[in-house]
């Protein structure tokens, strides 16, 4: 069984066929996922899918590219939403320095503000990072992140952050990049992450594994993601499969 730790079934991408998508999911082995909010739209219709599929868990919080359009009455209403039964986690947060839109140091505020929320709620935190992994872990550190955890969501930076990351009770996250045929350094960095700390991903509709590379990507997809690793690892696909599932119910509390 395979367990998609981040989609977004929730974007628009996905407005005519969902059903259809998680039906595809199903049938290739991946029988949990989470979807993952991270503005006022995308939450409302994560908690609506919640709501309708037993299988399928909710992350809610705040993008670093929308920041600027952050407030205090959001960050209530996502305290309000932490305590549903089935939202296991908060993010996506952290830091994009690719897009503009939001200053930096807007998106340094609302991250340190959704990460003391999470140490409230004592759930773990889903990190979007984008050019920005210095600042990202000064702010975990600063923060006391390691008291809740979280992921390192489609992580692609080096090994050596991802060490620092681990060492603050963070799992790494892999997605569709690792398969990609010139992705050396993910690859490299996969091979070195111990199986107790790894999850798989596949960040859809975007991000989509070769050789669905520039289309929609979708959750049963994940299980290419999920062939590759267990490849560089030199394990079978069930072992690799069987210890994601079990690291991702681990951080997200999923009994």
């Amino acid at each position: 069984m395979l367990f998609d730790t981040h989609v977004h079934l929730n974007a628009d991408q996905f407005d005519e066929d969902y059903e259809q998508v998680i039906e595809r999911a199903r049938n290739e082995g991946v029988s949990n996922m989470v979807v993952v909010g991270f503005d006022l739209k995308t939450i409302k219709k994560a908690m609506a899918l919640v709501e309708q599929y037993d299988d399928i868990y909710a992350v809610v919080g705040w993008h670093p590219v929308d920041a600027i359009d952050f407030t205090e009455e959001d960050l209530k209403w996502i305290e309000q939403l932490a305590t549903h039964p089935k939202v296991v986690g908060l993010g996506e947060m952290g830091l994009d320095y690719h897009w503009d839109k939001s200053p930096k140091e807007i998106q340094k505020e609302v991250f340190r503000k959704q990460i003391r929320l999470a140490k409230k709620v004592k759930l773990p935190i889903v990190i979007h990072n984008r050019d920005a992994s210095l600042d990202i872990v000064t702010i975990l550190k600063e923060e006391g992140a390691h008291e809740v955890g979280g992921i390192m969501h489609c992580f692609g930076g080096s090994i050596e952050i991802a060490r620092e990351c681990m060492d603050m009770n963070f799992y790494i996250s892999f997605g569709g990049p690792v398969t990609f045929k010139n992705a050396k350094k993910p690859k490299e960095v996969a091979k070195e992450i111990p199986m107790d700390r790894l999850l798989i991903e596949t960040d859809c509709p975007y991000l989509a594994p070769h050789p669905y590379r520039g289309k929609r990507n979708e959750p049963a997809y994940v299980k290419l993601v999920a062939e590759q690793i267990a490849e560089l690892k030199g394990i079978s696909l069930e072992e690799l499969a069987q210890k994601t599932t079990d690291n991702a119910k681990k951080i997200f509390d999923i009994k």
